[in-house]
């Protein structure tokens, strides 16, 4: 038998609903030399069942019981059994492109190492989708259209947690899914992004993403925000954070409270900042705020902005233009 080229990570927990359509789409891919791991995460309905009946019939689907517990346990596992060359996820409400394996797989043996594959996506919901989810497929394609995910990366995840791919050595280099460290997809990206891996830009649809009401992004407390800005704050400080500049933090809203009580925490010495009249001036967390032309007294200062209105952020983008500041080198995006 011939030796997969790809493998699919796929962990699964009740979704017995979305089931049949996910695997219909992974075994009707053009490109035909896959194998998919994929791992039950103790599913209470009768999912384990409906992937069971397609492993039966199907020798290219390996059907495992997580050992540990929860999606980190579960995609360790499938990729310490996985042999193909190329590593890609799939989610098990989601929807393949019959073209997105070799879609993937061209540009990779066409870049090389140290690239990620990717595609775009399209969510899609039974009952409608919401803006916020049409503003995320937006941004983040508008990202991999270009290839430049990274430039974004401390805003939100930039890469599509099932819609990427990249060489087996690379995805072992990054020591992926290793230590557990939720959100396990964003904390993926900013591993590609240490390395210093390529975002090959796509113009292709290859994923539809389910969105619902139950789906673990929603409901497990292992996606709430307060686990993403830890994780920006973690990396920011190990990857972008250069001791020898002032740090700042602009914005004095919720994002930017819970990251000045976190610096502070961490015995991070930083200059608070901001545009609304109504707290300059005053003290939170006995720090005193600043208006942020405070920015031109400070010798190559690196901000930290946490500002979600988006019209004010392009004033900001303009603010650090006309003061010759770059993105993710004088400033990076929290929100």
């Amino acid at each position: 038998m011939q030796s997969p080229v790809i493998s699919i990570l796929t962990p699964f927990k009740n979704t017995s609903k979305f089931l049949n359509e996910c695997l219909l789409s992974i075994i009707n891919q053009s490109f035909t030399n896959w194998e998919l791991l994929i791992i039950d995460d103790h599913s209470t309905d009768d999912s384990y069942q409906v992937v069971n009946a397609f492993a039966e019939k199907e020798s290219r689907i390996k059907l495992y019981k997580n050992s540990g517990n929860g999606i980190i346990d579960a995609l360790q596992l499938a990729f310490s059994l996985s042999k193909g060359r190329f590593i890609t996820r799939m989610d098990s409400d989601d929807l393949m492109h019959p073209e997105k394996l070799q879609t993937m797989l061209n540009d990779l043996q066409t870049h090389g190492r140290q690239h990620i594959a990717l595609g775009l996506v399209t969510y899609f919901n039974e009952n409608g989708l919401g803006n916020g989810f049409k503003n995320y497929e937006k941004w983040l394609n508008t990202l991999t259209s270009s290839g430049s995910n990274f430039n974004e990366i401390y805003k939100e995840c930039v890469i599509p947690s099932p819609c990427w791919m990249v060489h087996k050595t690379d995805l072992i280099a990054c020591d992926a899914f290793n230590p557990k460290r939720y959100p396990e997809d964003y904390d993926l990206a900013f591993r590609f992004y240490k390395q210093g891996f390529k975002c090959i830009p796509a113009q292709k649809t290859l994923h539809q993403w389910r969105d619902y009401n139950t789906r673990a992004s929603r409901t497990q407390a292992h996606y709430a925000e307060n686990h993403f800005i830890d994780l920006k704050l973690q990396y920011f400080l190990e990857l972008d954070y250069n001791t020898t500049r002032p740090l700042t933090l602009w914005g004095a809203g919720t994002k930017g409270k819970i990251i000045a009580k976190k610096l502070k925490a961490l015995q991070i010495p930083f200059i608070w900042i901001c545009d609304n009249p109504k707290k300059i001036g005053k003290h939170i967390y006995d720090i005193e705020l600043y208006e942020f032309r405070h920015l031109n007294q400070l010798h190559q200062p690196q901000s930290i902005v946490s500002v979600a209105n988006k019209t004010a952020q392009e004033d900001i983008k303009m603010y650090f233009k006309t003061q010759n500041m770059k993105a993710m080198v004088d400033y990076y995006f929290f929100c």
